[in-house]
């Protein structure tokens, strides 16, 4: 097993990380901030949108079974990649959609967005790549979706729609229990 890993912002990482999960091969998906400059920030401080951070999910995968490509290409296709500083209700800079390449990934993250703005002529994307240092988000942010989201009325409104778009548009990516 070749195991990489791969950072990605697209709104709320409690979304992104349940779409995450559901993926072949993805081994683990940690939710945090990046891009900022405070460090060790904490999730009322970022939800300020004064510290540059973005809402993202450290997504660890094996790359026999998905490529860093597929996984970029994943993620353009459930979020809207459109929508600058926000993702439906949820507006900030904290919410920015963005790839954050790790060594050697940058050429395929530009990719990705490339395939995804000809994929969709007239829709372009605002993806931006950036970098910065990783801070995991709070415990109770890990596996949001799959415990206290369940009961949060915002969780059930917007999650199970990027779920379906999963399930629609990335069927054979998907792990067979999802």
């Amino acid at each position: 097993m070749a195991t990489q890993q791969a950072i990605v912002a697209g709104g709320c990482f409690w979304c992104t990380e349940a779409v995450m999960k559901d993926v072949i091969g993805v081994n683990e998906v940690e939710s945090g901030y990046i891009g900022g400059d405070k460090p060790d920030p904490t999730y009322k401080e970022v939800c300020t949108g004064n510290t540059g951070h973005a809402e993202g999910v450290r997504v660890t995968f094996d790359d026999e079974r998905i490529t860093l490509a597929q996984l970029f290409d994943v993620f353009m296709g459930t979020h809207d990649p459109t929508q600058l500083n926000r993702q439906g209700n949820d507006v900030g800079t904290q919410y920015r959609s963005a790839i954050f390449p790790l060594d050697g990934q940058e050429e395929e993250a530009r990719a990705a967005i490339a395939r995804w703005n000809e994929e969709h002529p007239g829709e372009e994307a605002v993806t931006t790549i950036e970098s910065g240092e990783w801070y995991p988000a709070e415990d109770y942010h890990q596996e949001y979706w799959e415990g206290e989201g369940q009961r949060n009325p915002y969780c059930l409104a917007v999650i199970p729609p990027k779920l379906m778009k999963l399930r629609k548009s990335f069927q054979k990516y998907l792990k067979e229990d999802a």
